[in-house]
């Protein structure tokens, strides 16, 4: 990693990671899924504050960041920061693709908890996490990282209000779920008592 980011245009650069990534984010948007609905109303009846509205904006505002930056910024092809960032990069799409999948065959009256929300209470933030990371090691880039670091802090923040969603939406099944599973990563408690 250099101290001066490089800039530079180019077809191998890390633009090619963060279309995945926007394409696997846009997906349960526009597959057809009856959790469709309740994804926009999560998207806009999730109860935030105004911080939490604030964090939000400044969320997507980062990630628009990362891809414009991404355009400009070159895979480090053939080095050992470019094969250690690609598997990095893709365990993170095959975690966010099992999450999509699991959340697509789950009915809506209950909450989310096999596949990986069994390991995590936001797997698809955790994929990020581990994409972005991914990305900015094959791009041996310091200052991707420092975005990816401050977008997933605010993703961290963000994760309290969209509990709030499921704690009303699904009460005490969700709550026994909050108990048993890792925000992040983890192996869940056991559900005996």
């Amino acid at each position: 990693m250099s101290l001066i980011p490089a800039f530079q245009v180019g077809v191998c650069n890390a633009w090619i990671f963060m279309l995945l990534v926007t394409l696997l984010m846009i997906l349960p948007f526009v597959m057809p899924s009856p959790r469709k609905e309740m994804l926009k109303r999560m998207a806009t009846g999730t109860p935030f504050n105004k911080a939490e509205k604030i964090l939000d904006n400044l969320s997507t505002a980062l990630f628009v960041l990362a891809f414009i930056y991404s355009i400009f910024l070159p895979l480090k092809l053939g080095t050992v920061w470019f094969y250690t960032g690609l598997p990095v990069f893709l365990i993170g799409c095959i975690i966010q693709w099992t999450a999509f999948v699991k959340w697509q065959a789950t009915p809506l009256d209950v909450p989310i908890t096999v596949g990986p929300y069994r390991y995590s209470r936001h797997p698809m933030y955790l994929s990020w996490f581990i994409q972005f990371l991914g990305v900015g090691l094959a791009a041996a880039s310091w200052l991707f990282l420092l975005l990816m670091v401050v977008y997933i802090i605010i993703l961290n923040i963000l994760a309290a209000p969209e509990e709030r969603f499921c704690l009303e939406k699904y009460g005490d099944a969700y709550r026994d779920y909050l108990n048993r599973t890792p925000r992040w990563l983890g192996i869940p408690k056991s559900g005996e008592k």
